[in-house]
């Protein structure tokens, strides 16, 4: 198991923002980082739930790029997932307030509209549609004891 590294960002709890009329939304401070940086948003399907935003950090966007980059060129699913993750992320920076702007298209696929969801998820976090979160909670709810009994550090 990786070793977390303290000096990456670590994203918890769930927030609810509104949306201004130009798509922006608050970060929470606490997953601010303390010099500005580029975060990158890509959608991301998931299934029986539809499509969320995942907002990933500089290392964690390294760190997908890496995993890719290292996929044999032969390997068949390589092409793929480099268009899927070409053309679905978008790097974003915060502005001076603390927020970020969701793409017009992002936000559609999304169906985020005037109120987004703002799941973390240690290393990144998601932006999810009120609807759609919901159901992910529900579809997780079974499974989250199952799941926390893995956890040998519990």
């Amino acid at each position: 198991m990786p070793d977390i590294n303290t000096s990456e960002m670590i994203f918890t709890s769930v927030y609810r923002h509104s949306l201004d009329g130009k798509r922006r939304v608050p970060v929470p401070f606490r997953w601010r980082p303390k010099d500005p940086i580029d975060f990158t948003l890509m959608l991301f399907p998931e299934p029986e739930v539809g499509i969320c935003l995942r907002v990933l950090p500089p290392s964690q966007w390294t760190k997908l790029l890496e995993e890719i980059k290292a996929m044999p060129s032969d390997h068949e699913q390589k092409p793929i997932l480099q268009r899927l993750v070409g053309r679905h992320s978008i790097e974003v920076r915060l502005d001076s307030a603390g927020r970020i702007t969701i793409p017009e298209d992002m936000a559609a696929a999304a169906e985020i509209t005037n109120m987004a969801v703002l799941a973390g998820t240690l290393r990144h976090f998601e932006l999810w549609s009120p609807a759609r979160y919901k159901v992910m909670e529900e579809k997780d709810l079974p499974e989250q004891v199952n799941v926390l009994k893995r956890v040998r550090a519990l």
